[in-house]
């Protein structure tokens, strides 16, 4: 299930103090600490803009360390030259970190997973999750509780100014294409 979040449409509607929470799951949180997946640029640059801001819990830190240290995840750490200690580091360094959130009125499907919902719902922020209970309760969220939840975060192109002259749009996209 690929649920794109463009940005900053997904944000619109948003009335909450700036720069909007994000909330990341722990599987996308390795994606962007260790992984480089292809995904992680837009959700780096958004952060390094000031246009997101990366919130997490102690819960998250405590999955995340429990999570570095499975056995089929703590050899593929070493193979792209991190450790366990570096990996919390840099997490630590990266999240404001929050107080623990109230449970929500749904409950997702996989436990280990409410605290990310509970988290994003609270807060109004953004979720990137890539399990599928989760992006389920989407529409929930979002209708009860102003959360935007999705698994791709990418940059949406800025629609054309119908104001402006058409010679201007074509002389802005040739000076563009110099």
């Amino acid at each position: 299930m690929r649920i794109v979040l463009r940005w900053p449409q997904c944000n619109e509607g948003y009335e909450g103090v700036a720069p909007r929470p994000l909330v990341l799951d722990t599987n996308v949180v390795l994606d962007m600490l260790i992984f480089d997946d292809p995904h992680v640029p837009p959700i780096r640059e958004l952060i390094a803009a000031g246009e997101l801001r990366w919130i997490a819990d102690q819960a998250q830190r405590i999955e995340l360390e429990r999570v570095l240290e499975y056995s089929q995840i703590a050899p593929r750490v070493a193979y792209y030259g991190k450790t366990v200690a570096g990996v919390l580091a840099a997490f630590d360094e990266a999240v404001d970190y929050v107080p623990g959130a109230p449970k929500i009125r749904f409950t997702c499907t996989d436990p280990d997973d409410q605290h990310f919902l509970d988290l994003a719902s609270a807060h109004k922020a953004v979720l990137v999750s890539k399990d599928k209970a989760v992006l389920k309760l989407r529409k929930r969220v979002a209708q009860y509780y102003g959360a935007t939840v999705g698994n791709i975060v990418e940059y949406a192109p800025a629609a054309p100014d119908l104001d402006t002259e058409p010679t201007q749009v074509r002389e802005a996209a040739l000076h563009e294409a110099v």
